[in-house]
């Protein structure tokens, strides 16, 4: 397996505030070196090249793709971009770390990990609170818990953007044009968390609010796993103060919130004298981050690249797989499509 500990050399697809944040987060890794940005419009690449450091600009993807100054691709493009971008860069020999969702649907997901086997290369979604020190607490204390029973998530959050949908103004966010809607944006993030710590529900049943434009606004999901039940949900048209909670027969597990967890607590089952069970006082598993929010799917997609590896053990493309066939099952159930979803 080759191992290299030279600086991994990163092209940047996508020019929002997002992407930014990436590169703020990845820049607290030493290995990291941010060496070009693909952008339509020259004069959007060479503004974010200048606001970023950045010494290399392509109006062109397949340019930059091709192109030995890179090692790495971060795609941040829209949602129905995401797998002929990633395609194409691994047809170039280029390792791709993604940005969630990893695709369209589980369709587009499959033809990615078929890429990834075939030219070698390492592929991972960028989902970042599965990757943070906080999640990884959770799973290392989830046998206290005992025999689980419940997980619950929830984000809403309401969207500056829908208040332009109200005006009449379909931008991006609740555009299905572009794969887009509450499930990909943010729903997403109740779910991964999930996959990762129970792996593929037996069923799934949802219900939600569409909106005039095609794309869903909010949702509730109920998902049934061996023995243990889920409920996540998520909205972009309401807010929401609702922690996480994973309920367990000796206790239970408390998340300030699921997509990026700052908060973390262990509340043992203590069985009173008279045989029923309450709750004792929380222990904190809190982690202090020492780093950017952003800094850890970075810092493990590098890992995986320096040591050949291929995918992550946390996000890995089974999890993404799954994760993209359950919101597959949502949008079905709710009436969402994509034009994706028929090519």
């Amino acid at each position: 397996m080759e191992v290299t500990n030279r600086k991994i050399r990163f092209g940047v697809v996508g020019t929002n505030f997002i992407t930014g944040w990436v590169i703020a987060g990845a820049r607290q890794d030493d290995r990291f070196e941010l060496a070009a940005v693909c952008s339509r419009k020259q004069e959007t690449a060479d503004a974010f090249a200048v606001r970023h450091q950045i010494p290399h600009t392509f109006t062109s993807l397949e340019e930059m793709a091709a192109s030995p100054l890179i090692d790495a691709v971060y795609i941040a493009s829209p949602n129905f971009l995401h797998a002929g971008q990633s395609i194409l860069c691994m047809q170039h020999g280029k390792h791709v770390l993604c940005e969630k969702p990893l695709a369209s649907n589980a369709r587009e997901v499959q033809a990615m990990m078929e890429m990834a086997h075939t030219y070698n290369v390492t592929l991972m979604e960028a989902m970042k609170p599965t990757l943070t020190p906080n999640f990884l607490a959770v799973r290392e204390n989830l046998h206290r818990l005992g025999m689980v029973r419940r997980y619950f998530a929830c984000y809403c959050q309401y969207s500056s953007r829908y208040d332009k949908f109200k005006e009449g103004i379909v931008l991006n966010a609740f555009n299905p044009e572009l794969s887009n809607g509450a499930i990909m944006d943010i729903g997403i993030y109740t779910i991964y968390p999930m996959v990762v710590l129970f792996g593929r529900p037996q069923s799934v049943s949802a219900s939600g609010i569409v909106l005039s434009s095609g794309a869903d606004g909010q949702g509730a999901v109920n998902l049934q796993y061996e023995g243990m039940n889920a409920t996540v949900l998520y909205s972009k048209i309401a807010d929401s103060a609702l922690p996480a909670e994973i309920q367990g027969e000796e206790g239970n597990m408390v998340l300030d919130r699921i997509n990026i967890i700052r908060d973390v607590k262990f509340i043992p089952r203590a069985a009173a004298a008279s045989g029923k069970g309450q709750l004792s006082l929380p222990e904190v598993l809190t982690i202090p981050p020492d780093k950017d929010e952003y800094y850890y799917e970075v810092a493990e997609f590098i890992n995986l690249v320096q040591a050949g590896k291929r995918e992550s053990e946390i996000n890995s493309l089974e999890n993404s797989l799954i994760t993209l066939e359950i919101i597959d099952e949502i949008r079905r159930q709710l009436g969402v499509v994509y034009p994706a979803d028929w090519e």
